[in-house]
């Protein structure tokens, strides 16, 4: 076991890496969606599924 970690530390480092980084992405994209952020501009003429997404 410890020679599989050892031949493969800097795989494991860098995947590490990567899902610290995912998790503080989803992160934030979590907390924006709760206090109201978002990609919609609101402009809906310009908006290239036209609104028809929305639920109003």
């Amino acid at each position: 076991m410890l020679e599989f970690i050892s031949e493969n530390l800097s795989t494991i480092i860098i995947g590490v890496l990567v899902l610290i980084v995912l998790f503080f992405a989803a992160r934030k994209l979590i907390k924006d969606k709760k206090s109201g952020k978002g990609t919609c501009g609101g402009n809906c003429s310009k908006c290239m599924y036209g609104c028809k997404n929305s639920k109003n």
